[in-house]
């Protein structure tokens, strides 16, 4: 089980990326937003808009998936959950925490589980 330190590390962590992410989706709405309205006069100005736009789109589908799980996780830190396997409940080691601050699964749940999906 983790320590009240590290529980505050990983809470600490988590709330530092929510806020950067917070900060990334509402200046890259903004962007798309100029975008918009913006004249673009010939063709390769719009393809590139066009493209430009499909891109920062997929970033921001990503990024608001990544801040739900960073969410759930700052909700499972106050209700005492966090660190723990949602398939098998058992602790999720502290090493994949590291790496992955919002995991939900241990490796071996999360291997069955991405089985699953495909």
């Amino acid at each position: 089980m983790l320590t009240k330190k590290e529980l505050e590390e990983f809470e600490q962590k988590l709330s530092e990326r929510k806020i950067q992410i917070e900060k990334n989706l509402t200046g890259t709405t903004l962007e798309l937003e100029e975008m918009r309205d913006l004249d673009l006069s010939d063709e390769g100005d719009h393809a590139a808009a066009s493209a430009e736009t499909i891109v920062d789109s997929a970033i921001l589908v990503q990024q608001r998936k990544e801040l739900n799980e960073i969410e759930l996780a700052l909700d499972k830190i106050k209700k005492g959950t966090y660190g723990i396997c949602e398939m098998c409940e058992e602790p999720i080691g502290k090493a994949r925490l590291e790496v992955k601050n919002f995991a939900r699964f241990c490796i071996t749940c999360r291997e069955i589980n991405e089985k699953e999906q495909n």
